[in-house]
């Protein structure tokens, strides 16, 4: 078995690989990256009653990689460009050769696969990050788990401004439901819910039209999702709006958050 570990600043997730399926991806929390790599491997031995002697090599990717300076436990311990493991992961779990793979994380990376090829197109600095800081500053939350149970109570309506607020036509290709200005119509009255959807609305549909444009200059309509974000259930609704407006498709695939941690896995196959 090959095993798949990105690693981040405290937070490592695991994958292992057979040569055809993805097996238990799980993710580990510690106080450092090298302490979470180190207690993921672990757990995802237990948990699959495996042996050292079991696993081939291990396939290392992301920030927290750097602070791995030899192999884990003497095994061979290989470090994956974080690109090419985005792409080959997006790549697998959307089942297309040609796709635009979008990276939502902090911030946001969009890679482009053909075949092969895997390329850099660009990205964002509006991210996970974004809507943090700013729900810290607007409404006073910082733990993502609370901002997401806020918003599934807010009010769009009460936050953004849209072509039907503006407009008794339609304008183009855009109906009345569609954005016209985020937060350009935000109430007194808007809650700490509204407030909280509306940050997460405008960091979606950011990252939503950068992928768009990007695929546009590839000649790509299919867009898959993976990181962190696209598991926040308004990512859901808010990609295929997008979709239907620009006329492309998005994907966001089971164990999407995973999707790093299988590309280095599968690079090392």
């Amino acid at each position: 078995m090959i095993i798949g570990l990105d690693i981040g600043g405290s937070t490592t997730k695991i994958v292992g690989f057979d040569g055809k399926s993805v097996i238990s991806p799980l993710m580990v929390k510690a106080g450092d990256a090298k302490t979470s790599a180190y207690g993921a491997f672990g757990k995802f031995l237990s948990e699959n009653t495996l042996e050292l002697g079991d696993v081939s090599r291990i396939m290392v990717t992301g920030v927290g990689s750097s602070f791995l300076g030899k192999d884990i436990f003497g095994i061979e311990t290989i470090k994956v460009d974080e690109i090419t493991a985005v792409g080959l992961g997006g790549r697998y779990l959307s089942s297309q050769d040609d796709v635009v793979v979008v990276s939502m994380g902090t911030g946001t990376a969009v890679i482009g696969v053909e075949g092969e090829n895997i390329s850099h197109i660009g990205g964002t600095g509006v991210g996970g990050g974004t809507i943090i800081g700013i729900c810290d500053k607007l409404i006073g939350v910082r733990s993502i788990e609370h901002i997401i149970e806020l918003a599934g109570r807010g009010d769009i309506s009460k936050v953004d401004l849209t072509i039907g607020d503006i407009s008794s036509e339609s304008i183009s290709n855009m109906d009345g439901n569609v954005t016209a200005s985020n937060f350009g119509k935000v109430s007194d009255m808007a809650s700490n819910a509204d407030l909280a959807l509306g940050v997460i609305n405008m960091v979606f549909q950011t990252i939503g039209i950068v992928a768009v444009l990007a695929g546009r200059g590839k000649g790509m309509t299919r867009i898959v999702l993976t990181g962190n974000l696209s598991k926040i259930p308004p990512a859901a609704k808010i990609f295929p709006d997008i979709g239907r407006l620009y006329g492309v498709e998005f994907f966001i695939p089971q164990n999407s958050d995973f999707a790093t941690a299988i590309g280095a896995a599968i690079y090392g196959k």
